[in-house]
């Protein structure tokens, strides 16, 4: 199972960057993210509406979808808001569209169980269902988005990169330390798998992941961004390791509640999209805020 990980992820990890190289020929109206952006908020929302299909869940996946279509359709807005509007603020008018998105998919969300209804008992539920599904399937993915154009577009791919190699890499350390050396359970009730050995492999293929990135990466763009030290890089990519992991748990948490293993039966030894996902959404906001406050490199 470890050598099937590894393959899987030598395969998309490559694949993910010669895609982010392909947009980023195409200037900053990035159409080629976008129509990938697409493709992932509409699978999310298909397998969140899988997994919260249960109890008096009932999410309507058609609605789902096109709230996350919406979120992400109004994340490319700010390709036209932002002229004329100081560089610094940019950011700011970035993430007010996906708050914009959020806000919009809560109200067309409330009126469509509004309209549903016809007695009492899962109204509530299902919109929770419903807001659950836009927020994690689209609004994460729109925050890990800004990295498109921030911190700024010469070096966006290098910062999300960063993200996506991190964690990982901070995922298949963990997988390792738990089958070596793992004997302490982290949180058996939630994640059996989970050990504090693998919680010790995480952070430090977190920044073994970083350090390599951040150090050697820089040469493939024409900014040529440099690492701005060790303690900021290895910094980083502890907090990226801890992070990557919570954001398991926290999917971990869905899937057990729901009583499903998966999110879905996508790839063989991964699950579904969500499952391959769940570490570079959760730290998506974590790693933002990280290169504005103590950028690892320059």
């Amino acid at each position: 199972m470890l050598g099937w990980r590894i393959g899987i992820s030598v395969v998309l990890v490559p694949s993910l960057l010669a895609l982010f190289w392909w947009d980023s020929q195409m200037g900053d109206s990035a159409v080629v993210l976008l129509v990938l952006s697409l493709l992932l908020a509409v699978r999310g929302s298909y397998e969140m509406c899988y997994l919260l299909k249960t109890r008096a869940m009932k999410p309507v996946f058609e609605v789902c979808a096109a709230c996350s279509v919406l979120v992400i359709l109004l994340t490319w807005a700010r390709v036209r808001l932002v002229d004329g509007v100081p560089e610094g603020a940019h950011l700011l008018v970035s993430l007010g569209c996906v708050a914009a998105g959020v806000f919009a998919s809560f109200v067309i969300l409330l009126l469509v169980e509004a309209v549903r209804y016809r007695q009492p008992g899962n109204s509530l539920e299902s919109l929770g269902a419903g807001l659950l599904t836009v927020a994690y399937a689209a609004g994460l993915l729109a925050v890990l988005i800004q990295f498109r154009w921030y911190p700024k577009s010469a070096i966006g791919y290098f910062a999300v990169g960063s993200v996506i190699i991190a964690v990982k890499s901070g995922d298949i350390m963990a997988y390792t330390f738990g089958r070596l050396w793992g004997r302490r359970k982290m949180v058996p009730t939630l994640s059996p798998g989970k050990t504090w050995m693998g919680g010790i492999g995480a952070i430090v293929g977190a920044c073994l992941g970083s350090w390599l990135w951040i150090t050697f990466g820089g040469g493939l763009f024409d900014a040529a961004p440099q690492s701005a030290g060790l303690i900021p890089v290895l910094a980083y990519g502890a907090v990226m390791g801890v992070v990557g992991l919570v954001g398991d748990l926290c999917e971990s948490l869905i899937k057990r509640d729901a009583e499903k293993k998966d999110s879905a039966q996508l790839m063989p030894g991964f699950g579904g999209l969500l499952d391959l996902l769940d570490s570079p959404l959760f730290a998506a906001p974590i790693a933002l805020a990280w290169w504005y406050f103590w950028p690892p490199a320059v």
